[in-house]
């Protein structure tokens, strides 16, 4: 993670972010482990809807976290980086 150019509530995000994902990461991994070794179809599917979760959460995290500076920070041209119609995709690709 380059913290070279972020303020430290950007910092804090980040590792909000990491952390979700490094969560996700470890759940996902017990999931297969769980098919390997032939668990009931139901244990397996309600870790594999944790692990949906937290990847959802951890989508939101950022859209959250870099909306507002999606919105404001604009490309050479003075367009922002992102309109409202390819951020409200974006957000509904998670929905």
């Amino acid at each position: 993670m380059d913290t070279a150019a972020m303020t430290p509530d950007e910092e804090a995000a980040a590792r909000a972010v990491l952390n979700r994902l490094r969560r996700a990461q470890g759940q996902l991994t017990a999931v297969i482990a769980m098919v390997e070794e032939g668990r009931d179809c139901r244990e397996v599917v309600t870790q594999l809807a944790a692990v949906s979760r937290a990847l959802d959460r951890a989508g939101f995290k950022i859209i959250a976290t870099r909306m507002r500076e999606c919105m404001t920070t604009r490309e050479e041209g003075g367009e922002p980086k992102i309109n409202e119609e390819e951020l409200e995709k974006i957000f509904l690709t998670l929905a």
